[in-house]
């Protein structure tokens, strides 16, 4: 909450205070160091000059058990805006048929630094957008993976590199953002199959313009979308109205969803995950160990635009946007660039079909302000989507549905001077695609739940709880084929005195993050507890 009166309170302190630290995806880490393992001495009673290596309870990324062939993709020391610009060629040891490719970032800084985003493009294609952590004086190193396979036909061949982490360095800040990102490629052979339902085409939507192969049989849209760059709307969910009193406003109040549609229709819904940043809520303790859900992976928005694939496949150019509604009129802060992944039918040299159902509800959108104290804003929105579209292709006529419907609610309170401020919130994303007579549901939950106070002898104190849940079905005549369940849950409460120098804080801290994802064919469950940036307990349960 940089933006907030009680972050104006403290100034440039936070960030004296230390490193923001996040995590290494569990895979980014030594076997020996995934495993469950006692603490080996009790915790401080107080944060020191140091703590223990950045972690995060998700599970690694699976790899199968073949040969693979690492290629070097960036290397850069970033100081400014100036973007890395590269090369890039898949390698020949591993042959052109994968069964898996694996990214991964290796990072270090040291001195003074805010939390940066990131992205890597390969071909104009974004296949990762992620952020930094504020650094110790002494260091610190962080590492990130992230399956890229359905990238594998921008991999396929040379292509030109682009990386940047937007940073400033100078007398203050002095932390420059060391990197190396890597893809390693895990060659086919034998049982281990080709990936399979891979892209057969990757678009960048680098304009609002798109014209499609005219034989594509699905298409799906990624948009990386972030609030972000230390506005008011890296902070969306604690906007209000301009009627309230309080730093941060957007005319309609906190309401967000992005949109994307095509020819000016309404193609796609879906509420943004609430990504709390490596600078958020005003406290740095939080983080030291474990970062908040989907911190230094942002997952990007996916939508099924199939049912306008008969329309987009008539050769010409189509007008395919992005948009974030309840940003108020010329307020900057967000980022989206997309991505469009197309199948193709070998069977047709050209696909026909249209649309034959488009539904879609207006933006409910309800902020109330209540004068008090404290000061009170309840919030409700919702909108809701339904789009069917029909092809004719090789294999007969299939018809897909795409139903998708969104919910926000809640309710933030706050008192004069901003202190305490507290948020209380909950976001739902309901999707159901249905292709002939499969349907894969999907019931996205996001939460929030956080209130910090500066108290007696000017004490930070903030107390904050994320979670990030999925369940997906996949039902074929009324048979459930498959399913899994997400339930990722951070929770902190970390305590600082401001305004003074960094050995007189005296701050103390506890984190909880537990990953657990079930299904049909999987079972995971990993907890990770630390104390003044420690770890307390490491368990896993699968």
């Amino acid at each position: 909450m940089r933006h907030q009166k009680i972050m104006s309170m403290i100034g440039g302190l936070v960030l004296a205070a230390g490193a923001l630290l996040t995590a290494h995806p569990a895979a980014a880490l030594p076997a020996a160091e995934r495993s469950p393992a006692a603490p080996a001495d009790p915790p401080p009673a107080e944060f020191g000059s140091d703590w223990h290596d950045p972690l995060t309870a998700a599970p690694p990324v699976a790899t199968p058990p073949t040969r693979s062939c690492e290629v070097l993709l960036a290397a850069a020391r970033f100081r400014d805006f100036t973007p890395y610009q590269g090369s890039y060629a898949p390698p020949k040891e591993c042959g052109t048929r994968w069964s898996k490719i694996v990214l991964r970032l290796d990072g270090e800084v040291k001195g003074r630094q805010y939390d940066r985003l990131g992205h890597v493009s390969v071909g104009g294609v974004e296949i990762l957008r992620t952020s930094t952590p504020q650094p110790s004086p002494d260091g610190i190193r962080w590492s990130v993976e992230k399956d890229v396979t359905r990238y594998r036909d921008t991999l396929a061949s040379p292509r030109a590199v682009e990386m940047l982490i937007g940073n400033v360095v100078n007398e203050t800040y002095t932390g420059v953002i060391d990197v190396r990102v890597t893809l390693t490629f895990y060659a086919a052979r034998g049982a281990v199959k080709p990936a399979a339902d891979t892209p057969d085409r990757v678009i960048p939507l680098g304009s609002t313009s798109l014209t499609t192969p005219r034989n594509t049989e699905r298409i799906l849209a990624e948009v990386y979308a972030t609030g972000s760059g230390g506005g008011c709307e890296e902070y969306w969910y604690l906007t209000v109205p301009d009627t309230a009193p309080y730093s941060c406003k957007a005319a309609d109040g906190p309401y967000r969803e992005v949109r994307i549609s095509v020819d000016g229709r309404t193609a796609g819904i879906a509420a943004p995950f609430p990504t709390v940043w490596t600078g958020g809520w005003s406290n740095p303790f939080l983080w030291y160990v474990s970062p908040g859900p989907r911190a230094f992976d942002v997952r990007p928005v996916v939508y099924d635009l199939t049912p306008f694939a008969g329309v987009l496949n008539d050769g010409r150019a189509h007008r395919v946007e992005v948009s974030v509604g309840g940003v108020p009129a010329g307020q900057t802060g967000w980022s989206t660039p997309a991505n469009i992944l197309l199948w193709q039918d070998e069977g047709r040299a050209v696909v026909t079909g249209g649309v034959d159902r488009h539904e879609e509800s207006a933006p409910r959108n309800s902020s109330v302000y209540t004068p008090g104290s404290p000061h009170r804003l309840d919030t409700e929105g919702g909108r809701a989507l339904t789009v069917a579209g029909h092809l004719n292709t090789s294999h007969g006529r299939v018809d897909t549905t795409v139903m998708r419907t969104l919910s926000h609610t809640s309710v933030h309170r706050w008192a004069d001077g901003e202190n305490p401020d507290a948020l209380t919130a909950r976001w739902t994303d309901d999707e159901t695609v249905a292709v002939g007579r499969t349907s894969t549901r999907t019931h996205r939950t996001y939460t929030m739940d956080g209130e910090t106070t500066i108290g007696a002898g000017y004490r930070l104190r903030t107390v904050l709880t994320l979670g990030d849940r999925a369940r997906t079905d996949v039902v074929r005549g009324g048979k459930r084929l498959s399913w899994s369940h997400l339930d990722h849950t951070y929770a902190g409460d970390a305590t600082y005195t401001t305004g003074v120098p960094r050995d007189q804080r005296h701050a103390v801290g506890t984190t909880s993050d537990r990953y657990r994802l079930h299904g049909s064919d999987s079972c995971y469950d990993r907890t990770v507890r630390t104390a003044q940036g420690m770890i307390t307990e490491d368990r896993l349960r699968c």
